[in-house]
């Protein structure tokens, strides 16, 4: 499978497919393709497979999709303001990733959910308690919100993210909440009772402006409709 990920705001990523080549994608996530591509809608994995991926906020079918009769082409456009990224998933470089992260992927890819070892962490840590993880073997394809700044954590080096900032992480990672200190702090510095504290070693995936920031900040430019 050879890729190309287009346009910058909204982007798009083109995947060629050799012959019998297949391609993973949630409900919904195909933009275009070639008239040879066989489209088969599953649970990907059975009824308890399909239930955990709607918790971690992707839809419960799944589609296939295989070149068949020579080589094909399809597409996957992001849903929201944001950037595409491709992942080389293997055995040792799991990925976690926020809810609704995934795109597509090739068949080799393991879309599960993950939780939190910490329920707290995702109860107050503004990530969500459930999240994404990508295993297996295959190139993964994730949306992420706004634009992305990546940093390599060292064992035991943490990095201190506001609610919602945090886009994926190595699944070497760690994480954990954190009171911000201070009561004026907490009543009048605007970010909230928590920071969400990543604890290497591994990689990590930030994003400028999360999807419900965004929504957050439209809101308040459209008109009330009871005034």
């Amino acid at each position: 499978m050879r890729y190309e990920i287009k346009g910058e705001n909204l982007p798009v990523v083109i995947c060629n497919l050799e012959q019998n080549e297949q391609m993973i994608t949630e409900r919904g996530g195909m933009a275009w393709m070639s008239p040879n591509m066989r489209m088969e809608t599953t649970t990907g994995g059975g009824l308890g497979r399909a239930i955990a991926r709607k918790f971690s906020g992707d839809s419960i079918f799944q589609n296939i999709y295989t070149a068949e009769g020579g080589n094909g082409l399809i597409s996957f456009a992001s849903s929201f303001p944001g950037e595409i990224r491709a992942f080389e998933i293997s055995p040792g470089n799991e990925i976690i990733a926020q809810k609704k992260a995934f795109l597509a992927s090739e068949a080799g890819v393991d879309l599960s959910i993950y939780f939190h070892k910490r329920f707290a962490s995702g109860l107050f840590g503004g990530e969500g308690f459930i999240l994404q993880k990508l295993s297996g073997r295959g190139i993964a394809f994730v949306e992420f919100d706004g634009s992305i700044v990546e940093y390599e954590l060292q064992a035991g080096q943490q990095i201190y993210i506001d609610t919602g900032h945090l886009a994926a992480m190595s699944a070497t990672c760690q994480m954990d909440i954190k009171t911000v200190p201070g009561v004026k702090n907490i009543l009048f510095g605007g970010e909230g009772l928590f920071h969400t504290v990543v604890t290497g070693p591994g990689h990590v995936w930030l994003q400028s402006m999360p999807i419900v920031n965004l929504a957050n900040e439209i809101r308040a430019y459209i008109p009330n409709q009871n005034s």
